[in-house]
């Protein structure tokens, strides 16, 4: 018999148990059951002869969803798009309730594969409408779009004949909009191509070339019937226009919309600018660095509340080494060279993050913010998930079919038989490639705004993560309780629906009912500003957005955060005039009608006085200008990151005629002239080539250096030899003196060369031992054609006459291979009258050898902070009296990632017993684990001992770096590591040096200069950055964010001072800057572009 337990014990019992499982935890948002609610819906493909992945490129491109009310009852419904089995449309009941009315409204659709929806009130009756787009492997009227006219009743017509707005293109989504200001909506169809990607020469660029199938169109509205006005309004209807996302706002705040197209594969993203005359300029290439290769989702919104809209844009880049490894090829670096040259833009694989800079520019900052990698993504939507106030972003993603599986395609997919596929000059059975293809559920992604830029995957936490393949998503308020829920379009599966539980975060919102006039009554345009205490917020009514969907065109829901109430609401309604709402109460639904705005909006910003002034053309009469040579690095080293041959142009000052005007060096690369270009009494430059220079053309010329080096009262020139073309360690490297006549003639002496056979990078000059003679230190940037390895860096003691001494072992030590020296200053930091030393490059950290009296020691306290610099700087940046130190750096807007915990590593060595050396660089990802760097055809490509082991891509993808390359092969290598990436400022406190990383501005791309100068005269050092760099291996991208920098330290931290304000446009890669006073007492800010022309500023 067993013992009774007592009934108090078996309570306290159950309690514990129930505390320690907690339940299940309650996430933003929350999965409905679709068979308790009433939608019971799914995109499911069924595979035919005639229609498959390979006769219809697009097959598992999935469909859409669009939300809004239709029946005015003010509740919102949804109507879910469907490729096969046709179009559904639920009436929301309340209460989580819907009710299929389909079959009785008539709106299922009688075309094939449906595409995108939007729901427009198209005839401006007050009652939402439908738009279909269909596609598909179909023929004549098959695929031509349908619009569904609501009668008012519950039923529709299909009237898409009558408003002329068929349109028969391979269509992916319509928007409507008032592109003119004329009261009624006009309509863009984006369209995709229908010829095969293998049937393109790209050498040809047909963007220009208007195909009547295919490509984009827009269409007026002309008194209710549509009128095709693709071609005079200036938009691109080409045969290589392959668009997946389309989306509208004014993007640069002037009163009139602007469209922002994706294109997928080789065409690049179109940004149109309305010109208020009904036309448009597609000026991406203006305000953009680069793009997303191929583009698919993109959406419009600010995403960091600076009153700026920001543009954001999906791709396929895996997150997870093994997906990335396995699923991914890169382009060449020859490839993307030759597709920039035929007019395709700048274009990588990963998302994009476009951020509106104040001068009308973007910088995109996608790995900054942590958004870039998402893998087979679709959707992409920027709204705020928790009603903070701030938007977030969620992306939609996996495809059924691993179509880029690198296995699938090397080892079972016969390109020249897929050609012919695509192209329909081959028969084949399908099921034969697909039934081999795998399958791969992969998760969405939900990031959180942390309000800083950069974001957080909260996938799992808002109950998000369920893995699956979407395609289109949306989002809206669905049972009116202020926060906006979210639905998914899936493929194979049923349709996901989340309420979102934000109502119950304590965050507050309010809610906007637009009431347009005539024939626009949703207000579709519709500008609405929030202004709370400091900050404000600002929302462009446009409901079409991320893919192949539309949100509810009734409602706008804005959270607010913890505010109750807020200051103001101004709503500028299309057309520019507006109304201003008053202490507004939150939790509230608004009804703001455009009748009631009878001010005048005035989009004009007021010209600002920018602090510099352009002064290249009026300074020059024939303008520096850098030409980069063809040389590629890749091809001789595969395992290399990044080009070490294009860090022209390299400049230096000097009085070199002893008029007391100070002029300047130019450098070049190879194939091209050095220059030095004297100052006139006007303040203009003279450019003169010493016939010494033009004997020099066959070298890349690197740092650079004045003085007056042999002693005879003139200022002489020595310049280094740089690159990554030369066998490494010949005399061909050795630095050049030019002896100055006193008349500014310069000619070679060879007698005086500099034996430091090396890529001299940096070349700088200061008496350390107080002889009255300049010295010399040479900083050794790389082992020509041996990545990774640390050259030998020099110093040099002036005898008096020109000739220099190697002492090299006196300052530096007996190891003079300190690292890969990029920058390079000597200073007297700790203020005992002798020049110290500071150095800086890749893979190392920040060197100080303390100077005293000509005795060297050194100072290892920033020795720890390795990183991938490029500039230094010396100045007294707090203004205390101390000399600090201003590092520029790799920054973090780049697919790298090191910490000091985690820090990247590269190791050199030869590997394969080949007798050459290569470098291997390993680095954690998020999931914690260390992996190779590489993808499997560089590394086998350069190592074939690894063929064997991984024969397939799937041998690789997701190993860790000591399985691949194990504690044994790494025996012997020369290693280095890099754990910090940040641009910073470290101050120096009483010889004690305290880092301080630069603003989030600073860190969107790599600093290559640095300025310090006091040039308002206010008594504070101000820092101009300039920098970026292109010449990364096309896996790792580019960094192009930094259009010139300034800042100002004080104390409450950094002042960044805008563009729009300095009126500095650095664009390009800035390799170098100059100040020099002109002959008025100006100052001119001079900075050296690689492969473009100098910009010279002066201060108004």
């Amino acid at each position: 018999m067993q013992p009774k337990v007592p009934l108090f014990l078996l309570i306290l019992i159950l309690t514990i148990f129930c505390a320690c499982n907690g339940g299940d935890k309650q996430t933003l948002f929350t999965e409905q059951n679709n068979e308790t609610i009433g939608i019971n819906f799914a995109n499911r493909l069924n595979d035919q002869d005639r229609t498959n992945v390979f006769t219809f490129r697009n097959y598992y491109n999935g469909g859409g969803v669009a939300i809004g009310d239709v029946n005015n009852d003010g509740l919102n419904d949804v109507y879910l798009t469907s490729n096969m089995g046709g179009n559904q449309l639920y009436i929301n009941k309340g209460n989580w309730k819907f009710e299929n009315i389909t079959d009785k409204a008539g709106v299922k659709g009688t075309k094939y594969w449906s595409t995108g929806a939007t729901m427009v009130d198209i005839n401006g009756d007050g009652w939402l409408d439908i738009y279909v787009c269909h596609s598909g492997n179909a023929r004549g009227n098959e695929k031509g779009n349908e619009l569904f006219i609501n009668q008012h009743d519950g039923t529709f017509k299909e009237e898409a004949q009558k408003y002329g707005l068929v349109d028969n293109g391979l269509s992916t989504q319509a928007i409507f909009f008032d592109y003119d200001n004329d009261g009624d909506l006009d309509c863009f169809v984006l369209n995709n191509s229908f010829r095969p990607i293998e049937s393109f020469d790209f050498s040809k660029n047909l963007r220009a070339v208007v195909d009547e199938l295919g490509g984009a169109r827009l269409y007026r509205n002309d008194g209710g019937h549509f009128t095709n006005v693709t071609k005079e309004a200036g938009i691109y209807s080409s045969d290589i226009g392959f668009g997946l996302g389309v989306s509208v706002a004014d993007i640069n705040q002037d009163g009139y919309p602007d469209i922002y197209v994706s294109n997928d594969f080789f065409e690049r993203d179109y940004l149109y600018i309305n010109q208020k005359n009904g036309t448009f300029k597609e000026d991406i290439q203006n305000e953009t660095g680069h793009l997303s290769l191929a583009s698919m989702g993109s959406d419009i919104a600010d995403i960091n509340n600076d009153g700026q809209y920001d543009i954001f844009t999906t791709e396929m880049l895996p997150e997870g080494d093994r997906r990335l490894k396995k699923m991914t090829s890169f382009e060449s670096y020859d490839v993307i060279k030759a597709k920039q040259r035929d007019g395709y833009y700048n274009q990588y694989m990963q998302n994009c993050l476009q951020v509106r800079n104040s001068d009308g520019t973007f910088s995109e900052t996608a790995f900054y913010s942590g958004v870039a990698a998402t893998d087979w993504s679709w959707g992409a939507l920027m709204f705020d998930m928790d009603n903070d106030g701030w938007k977030d972003i969620f992306v939609s993603n996996g495809i059924y079919k691993d179509l880029t599986d690198q296995d699938y395609i090397e080892f079972l997919g016969n390109r020249d038989n897929m050609a012919k596929i695509a192209e329909g000059r081959k028969k084949f059975d399908y099921k034969d490639f697909t039934d081999k293809m795998a399958s791969s559920p992969l998760s969405n992604y939900a990031y959180l705004n942390n309000h800083n830029l950069t974001f957080t995957n909260k996938s799992t936490d808002f109950g998000l993560d369920k893995p699956g393949f979407s395609n289109g998503s949306s989002y809206a308020d669905l049972d009116t309780d202020g926060d906006n829920d979210l639905i998914i379009n899936n493929e194979n599966a049923p349709v996901s629906i989340f309420k979102n539980n934000a109502e119950k975060n304590g965050n507050h919102h309010i809610q906007i009912k637009l009431k347009g006039t005539g024939l626009n009554t949703f207000g579709i345009g519709t500008t609405v500003k929030v202004f709370m205490k400091g900050s404000s917020l600002i929302y462009y009514n446009q409901p079409t957005r991320g893919f192949q969907s539309c949100t509810s065109p009734n409602l706008l829901t804005i959270g607010i955060g913890k505010y109750k109430s807020i200051d103001s609401i101004q709503v500028i309604w299309p057309g520019n005039t507006y109304q201003l709402l008053k202490n507004v109460n939150a939790d509230k639904v608004y009804t703001v009608k455009q009748t009631d705005a009878v001010l005048k909006y005035n989009w004009t910003k007021p010209a600002v006085k920018t602090l510099f002034a352009d002064v290249t053309k009026s300074i020059f009469d024939s303008i520096p200008k850098h030409k980069e040579d063809d040389f590629i690095d890749f091809d001789n080293e595969r395992l290399m990151l990044q080009m070490l041959s294009t860090e022209n142009p390299y400049m230096a000052t000097g009085d070199v005629n002893g008029d007391g005007l100070t002029d300047f060096y130019f450098g070049s690369s190879k194939n091209s002239f050095a220059s030095i270009y004297i100052q006139q009494k006007n303040g203009k430059f003279k450019q003169i080539i010493p016939e010494d220079f033009k004997k020099q053309e066959y070298l890349e010329n690197a740092g650079a250096v004045f003085g007056d080096f042999d002693g005879d009262g003139d200022q002489d020139l020595i310049i280094g030899v740089g690159g990554n073309a030369d066998e490494a360690e010949t005399p061909v490297y050795n630095p050049r003196f030019f002896v100055n006549d006193g008349k500014g003639n310069f000619h070679r002496d060879p007698e005086r060369t500099l034996h430091a056979a090396v890529n001299a990078s940096v070349i700088i000059s200061a008496d350390y031992d107080g002889d009255g003679k300049p010295d010399l230190f040479v900083g050794g940037r790389s082992v020509p054609g041996l990545y990774g390895c640390s050259p030998q860096s020099f110093v040099f003691h002036n005898e008096g006459d020109g000739h220099f001494t190697d002492v090299s072992k006196l300052v530096l030590g007996t190891d003079t291979k300190i690292g890969m020296v990029t920058a390079a200053k000597w200073a007297d930091i700790d203020h005992n009258g002798s020049p110290d030393l500071i150095i800086a490059g890749d893979w190392m950290g920040i060197k100080i050898f303390k100077n005293n009296k000509g005795k060297f020691a050194e100072d290892k306290q920033l020795a720890n902070y390795k990183g991938w610099w490029s500039s230094l700087e010396i100045a007294d940046v707090d203004g205390d009296g101390t000399l600090d130190i201003i590092g520029g750096n790799i920054g973090l807007n780049s697919k790298f990632r090191a910490s000091f915990e985690r820090p990247m590593e590269i190791f050199v060595k030869d590997f394969d017993n080949n007798g050459t050396k290569e470098c291997v660089t390993s680095m954690y990802k998020s999931d914690g684990v260390n992996y190779v760097f590489h993808m499997k055809p560089d590394l086998v490509g350069q190592m074939p001992i690894f063929k064997k082991r991984f024969l397939r891509y799937i041998d690789y993808a997701g190993k860790p770096f000591d399985e691949v390359f194990p504690a044994e092969m790494l025996d012997g290598a020369e290693k280095h590591q890099m754990n910090f990436l940040a641009s910073a400022v470290f101050f120096n406190k009483g010889g004690k040096f305290i880092c301080k990383p630069l603003p989030a501005d600073a860190q969107l791309s790599m600093i290559n200069t640095i300025l310090c100068a006091d040039f308002d005269n206010t008594g504070a050092v101000k820092i101009i950055l300039g920098g970026n760099f292109y010449g990364f291996k096309p896996e790792v991208g580019r960094l192009d964010a930094n259009r010139g920098l300034v800042y100002q330290y004080t104390k409450n931290g950094f002042t960044y001072f805008p563009a729009s304000k300095t009126g500095l446009n650095l664009n390009g890669q800035v390799r170098s800057s100059l100040g020099i006073r002109n002959a008025a007492g100006k100052n001119y800010y001079l900075f050296g572009i690689n492969d473009e022309p100098l910009k010279a500023y002066e201060l108004r």
